[in-house]
């Protein structure tokens, strides 16, 4: 399947890392664009030099991140001239994955971590509304129109580049890379809920209300709709942590 991302969903991805040197850090990011569908199924990754510049790491250890991606069966290395690391595709080990991670993180941890996104996407929608001219507005709804929700992986990977989108037309550079940043970090988590259809439609709805009053110039209204919709990812990924705590997988059904 081919994956319809903005230039944006991929620089999330590949942004530097704040701690250099660490291999997990490496593994963690490249998981993230994989189990959100940034990644393709069969994808070539760029070189290792390539990525160490990117990531701003050593050449070492971009080698140590891609070899715990074998290890975890989500990427393969090929010799030869046609070589390199390929990404794997399995929902099950994504699901695995992901299922560790809620493991990991105390429920305050994710609150917490949720209420800092909404404050930057608030932050960002506001000033959107703000600053984006009309055709910018435009812009942002014919992508969003384009867009893919009616499957889990393609909800995924659209509602993330749309808060890319969004933020692009915030026209605050360190706002974006802050987005950026959280969106690696903690956007394959908080975008689990969208799993379920009728949540895939509420989080597309809610997109459009964003898109309307960007176009509007309403920034009270953009800064709303951002903050409840990501309220409402929250309360989603709050229910699947407390799945898991009892004993049960992330899914709701």
């Amino acid at each position: 399947m081919e994956s319809r991302v903005g230039p944006g969903a991929r620089e999330a991805v590949f942004a530097q890392l704040a701690d250099a040197g660490r291999a997990e850090q490496v593994a963690q990011r490249l998981t993230d664009g994989i189990v959100l569908g940034v990644l393709d199924p069969g994808e070539r990754l760029p070189s290792e030099p390539e990525l160490a510049r990117r990531f701003g790491v050593a050449l070492i250890t971009v080698r140590e991140g891609l070899g715990i991606l074998r290890e975890a069966g989500l990427v393969e290395t090929r010799r030869g001239r046609e070589g390199g690391s390929f990404v794997v595709h399995d929902d099950a080990d994504h699901r695995t994955i992901l299922t560790a991670r809620l493991r990991a993180l105390a429920q305050v941890e994710l609150s917490d971590m949720a209420v800092y996104f909404g404050a930057i996407l608030a932050g960002l929608a506001e000033r959107a509304a703000e600053r984006a001219s009309d055709a910018d507005a435009e812009r942002l709804g014919a992508w969003l129109d384009a867009a893919d929700f009616s499957t889990a992986a393609g909800a995924r990977t659209n509602q993330g580049g749309f808060f890319l989108e969004l933020a692009v037309l915030s026209q605050s550079a360190r706002l974006v890379r802050e987005q950026i940043r959280l969106q690696a970090e903690f956007g394959p988590l908080l975008l689990l809920g969208l799993d379920d259809e009728s949540e895939r439609a509420d989080a597309a709805a809610a997109d459009r209300r964003i898109v309307a009053a960007v176009a509007a110039h309403r920034p009270i209204d953009a800064r709303a709709a951002a903050g409840e919709l990501v309220a409402a990812l929250a309360a989603r990924l709050l229910a699947a942590k407390a799945r898991v705590e009892r004993g049960g997988g992330i899914d709701a059904h």
